[in-house]
């Protein structure tokens, strides 16, 4: 199989057609980041082994593949629930892709071949592919309306399903160099820009990841009414005379698509978080290929809202259950907390836009403090069961209408498992970014890199315990044996003691601890520049760079407005968020207490949820006796990492702790 082109990367430059404005950094594609880690690589390999198989019969079982075969015959009955249905083997044929670029699999590829052709027989003569109309026009599904594009601003999902096939087909073309899937989507792209637009129909979708789809197929062609139509989209929004502006229902004024206002006079992340995050992300992109300020400035009042007030402690966004949306400002329940998977992931392709666009580290922080908690927290360690929604707290009864305490192997609607499947191969491709001869090492993982600095060849090794231990080592080789450049190593908000970039959360003592760096044995001082630790000089062949990040348990307090995490903490090493769970607290979760002056041990487990390291304290718990006496007795607490839980049955969990006993609330069954 003829694989992987260089440029492989969801971020390549437009400038390869001649366009001059982009984002000024770019990132170093995931396919020239070979991983040697303990955390990832197991993950990528689970993904590719379990995860991609499981995901392909499951679209076969339900009859999402049914639906395009349905549509290619024009007879039979829409077989699934959703009109989205389809974007599941979108997902599934882009993560595949991924893991094709990384993985030759020549039986892999041959059956995503027979899927597209599959997919292109379903497609209609002038390229409107979209199997809940096509199968039947005169019994379309209900959500999709009578004609074409008329419920799309609502619930018809049209031209959602073509971003999420515009992302699978440059996926595939970039991994096979194969322009089969490629084509499907060029034909139904042009259609799509043949109807939208200034002259034309005018919708802000309802449902955004078209305006991504149509970015990445930009940067593959060139043509600019791919652009253009992006950009229309999204300037689109706030301009529907069809919803009620005083109306406080956000499916009566348009806040729920992000549809109220225009978006540059957006200053609040609302509605829908997943909408959101890949509204926000496509901002980014059009911003960045355009130059236009207005709409960098209208995200960087959202990030700030987002950070400063609607984020929860372990990276999680989107709180309220109906809608799957930002509540208010400060709204983040813990009893109820939604936190779809999906938004997570939505929330790391924003953030590390926003980096691209502005060099610095604070998104970094907000993607990995995703990444490492929320986000992996939604696939179990089998690889093929899954989290819709991620708890921050379950107590006895297990049931709330919507929040799940098991895992499941799939969904009715399962944007969530299929979405997991097209990140986690791509994680590579977050580790380095670039800029002129400024290398940005944003993430730690064993790896080996290749890059391209001054026209010449330039390898870096990363070797690390990372997540577990803060000690990094860097092996700089330079093909010319000297090279200049700046090396700039991303000192995380944890390591200079800011739990996040706001006042939202804070650690509760400071630390006197400081990130310590060596360059050939030798400490060095160093400066720091948007996060990132400048080291600049000529680089030898062999040169050796050591980082000692200071791994300390941390205690996180919430701001005062949080109101359900008043007198409460939560505990943090490195990256990694902790939570207690049943099966290692006797039975229970909810019962403990974490007093400020806990000290704790931490345990590296090498059998314990596939390796983790664990915090153990000795605190009270509180403990009932013949059902009429309460007291305190101490017992040891042991944390596990957030992202674990639910791994190991069903029970209790708890990610905030009270700090002292201020009540006893008495509840009658």
């Amino acid at each position: 199989m003829k694989k992987t082109i260089v440029l492989f990367t969801v971020f390549f430059s437009a400038v390869l057609f001649g366009q001059q404005k982009d984002y000024s950094i770019q990132s170093v594609p995931f396919t020239q980041v070979k991983l040697t880690d303990n955390f990832w690589l197991p993950r990528i390999l689970v993904n590719r082994n379990v995860t991609i198989p499981a995901s392909f019969e499951r679209c076969e079982s339900t009859g999402r593949v049914k639906n395009f075969v349905m549509a290619a015959a024009k007879s039979g009955k829409f077989c699934t629930r959703y009109p989205f249905d389809d974007t599941d083997i979108y997902k599934t044929i882009e993560g595949a892709s991924y893991s094709l670029a990384l993985y030759p699999d020549a039986k892999l590829e041959a059956y995503i071949d027979s899927l597209i052709v599959i997919i292109g027989n379903a497609q209609e003569p002038d390229g409107y592919l979209y199997t809940a109309r096509t199968i039947d026009p005169a019994a379309v599904h209900p959500w999709s309306g009578k004609e074409r594009w008329e419920k799309e601003r609502e619930l018809s999902h049209e031209l959602y399903n073509a971003g999420h096939l515009y992302e699978a087909a440059v996926a595939h073309f970039m991994a096979t160099q194969k322009r089969t899937l490629l084509n499907i989507a060029l034909k139904n792209a042009d259609l799509v820009c043949s109807v939208f637009g200034p002259d034309k129909k005018h919708v802000a979708p309802g449902h955004e990841i078209v305006e991504m789809g149509l970015v990445k197929l930009y940067r593959v062609t060139g043509k600019k009414e791919y652009l253009n139509t992006a950009k229309f989209f999204i300037e689109e929004r706030g301009h529907f005379a069809g919803y009620d502006p005083k109306s406080k229902d956000p499916w009566k004024n348009g806040a729920y698509w992000q549809d109220n206002i225009p978006v540059t006079q957006q200053d609040e992340a609302e509605g829908h978080a997943v909408r959101a995050g890949y509204l926000y992300s496509a901002i980014a992109d059009v911003a960045a290929l355009t130059g236009d300020d207005s709409l960098i400035s209208a995200i960087d009042k959202i990030w700030n809202n987002v950070v400063e007030k609607k984020m929860y402690v372990q990276g999680s966004v989107g709180a309220v259950g109906n809608g799957e949306r930002y509540g208010n400002n400060y709204e983040l329940p813990n009893a109820t907390a939604y936190n779809e998977t999906c938004a997570a992931i939505a929330n790391v392709y924003w953030n590390y836009r926003m980096f691209l666009l502005h060099g610095d580290a604070k998104y970094i922080d907000v993607l990995e403090k995703t990444l490492y908690n929320g986000l992996i927290s939604g696939i179990g360690l089998d690889g093929k069961s899954f989290f819709y929604t991620n708890a921050m707290q379950v107590t006895g009864n297990f049931k709330h209408a919507d929040i799940e305490y098991t895992r499941s192997g799939w969904f009715e609607c399962s944007c969530c498992p299929t979405n997991l499947v097209r990140l986690i191969p791509s994680i590579p491709g977050y580790v380095y970014a670039q800029k002129d001869n400024d290398i940005f090492v944003n993430l730690f993982i064993n790896s080996t890199a290749d890059l391209i600095v001054n026209n010449h060849n330039l390898q870096i090794t990363q070797e690390n315990n990372y997540p577990w231990d803060g000690g990094l080592t860097f092996y700089v080789k330079p093909k010319n044996n000297t090279e200049i450049f700046n090396l700039k190593i991303r000192i995380p908000g944890w390591a200079q003691d800011k739990a996040i970039a706001s006042t939202l959360y804070q650690f509760t003592d400071k630390s006197t601890q400081r990130a310590h760096i060596k360059v050939n044995g030798q400490l060095i001082d160093y400066k720091v520049e948007n996060g990132y630790a400048v080291i600049n000089r000529t680089w030898i062949r062999g040169d050796k760079v050591e980082v000692a990040l200071p791994f300390e348990v941390r205690k996180v307090a919430a701001n005062e407005n949080l109101s359900d995490d008043i007198g409460k903490i939560a505990l943090q090493r490195g990256p990694i968020i902790y939570c207690a769970e049943w099966p290692d607290n006797n039975g229970k979760a909810s019962n403990l207490i974490i007093p400020q002056n806990t000290q704790f041990t931490t345990e590296f487990k090498p059998d314990l949820l596939k390796g983790v390291t664990v915090l153990k304290a000795a605190v009270p718990a509180v403990v009932i006796e013949n059902s009429n006496s309460i007291s305190t007795k101490q017992q040891t607490l042991t944390a596990i990492p957030y992202y674990s839980w639910a791994n190991r049955g069903q029970g209790e969990m708890m990610v905030w702790f009270p700090t002292q006993v201020k009540g006893i609330e008495l509840l009658a069954k």
